[in-house]
């Protein structure tokens, strides 16, 4: 897949309030400072798409972005921030929680899990929510080429372990690291599979 434009949309608050416009969305989650943004950066290939931060937590609304004028990419705020009121992590929990059980335009959840550390359980308890609920989900392991990076490798086969503990077949998996220039292309792939199978369904749908 080829992106040729990736325009901002906007930021929401509630799942209710997000554009009506139905259009397939691929949405992006993971903990607080996981790569999010960066991700659909260099997905898009566009440095400043998503503003980066290096503070925990700055994402605090849904936000969506246009790409090829056809889809959504959604960057969605990081669960597991501990630094913040309990109130305002209620609010977070509820606005993720409404817009991936309730978003029809959703196509695929991308999360996100930090290959340079072990397992998380945090991370597993929210792909098994997911799982429960059969959301559609793919895993993105990011920073593979950040500082600490050597065991990228055995962290994601333990990942995947854990995973197989609950889970009969694992979800597509993907690493990327943009200095390496790996995972974009097979990433897009897959949104582009998906895509088609999308627009196979509507069509048939309409027969």
């Amino acid at each position: 897949m080829l992106i040729k434009t990736s325009d901002y949309v906007g930021s929401f608050l509630y799942a209710e309030k997000c554009p009506t416009e139905a259009v397939p969305e691929f949405a992006f989650i993971g903990r607080s400072n996981v790569g999010k943004s960066s991700l659909i950066n260099y997905l898009t290939q566009r440095k400043k798409l998503v503003k980066v931060s290096v503070t925990p937590g700055k994402t605090q609304m849904i936000n969506f972005f246009k790409i090829n004028k056809e889809f959504n990419f959604v960057d969605l705020p990081g669960y597991g921030y501990a630094k913040i009121s309990r109130e305002q992590r209620a609010k977070w929990t509820a606005m993720i929680r409404n817009y991936v059980l309730k978003r029809e335009q959703l196509l695929v959840m991308f999360q996100l899990i930090d290959s340079r550390i072990p397992p998380q359980q945090i991370d597993l308890d929210f792909i098994n929510w997911m799982g429960e609920n059969n959301v559609p989900v793919a895993i993105v392991f990011t920073k593979a080429d950040k500082p600490g990076s050597r065991d990228v490798s055995m962290n994601v086969q333990n990942f995947k372990n854990e995973l197989l503990k609950t889970w009969d077949t694992l979800p597509p998996c993907f690493i990327t690291s943009s200095e390496k220039n790996n995972g974009r292309d097979a990433v897009l792939e897959f949104i582009e599979n998906e895509l088609h199978a999308y627009a196979k369904r509507a069509k048939q749908a309409e027969n």
